[in-house]
């Protein structure tokens, strides 16, 4: 890479880092005189937004949102309580045959 891409590279990420800092200032001028409708309408996107990031993946490589990788866990603390568990010893036999 030379000089000069590397250049456009540099201004091209700064760019995009001031944009946002723009679009977050923005945005926070507009919470700062939001009504409470307004903060109510928000704060639900926000939530929306935050259970449907991927946060996990499975086994598989199957993407997990938020509330699935939450669900999972349940389901397996119910196992647990079920008494629906491997121990280390069973494990380390069927991984021999691996």
């Amino acid at each position: 890479m030379n000089i000069k891409q590397n250049k456009y590279l540099w201004n091209t990420k700064n760019n995009v880092i001031m944009g946002a800092l723009d679009l977050k200032n923005d945005v926070l001028q507009y919470i700062n005189k939001a009504d409470d409708r307004l903060l109510r309408v928000i704060k639900a996107v926000m939530e929306s937004y935050w259970e449907d990031e991927t946060v996990a993946y499975t086994i598989e490589g199957k993407s997990l949102s938020r509330t699935a990788y939450k669900n999972e866990l349940k389901e397996a603390l119910n196992e647990v309580k079920r008494g629906e568990t491997t121990s280390q010893e069973d494990v380390e036999k069927e991984a021999e045959n691996w």
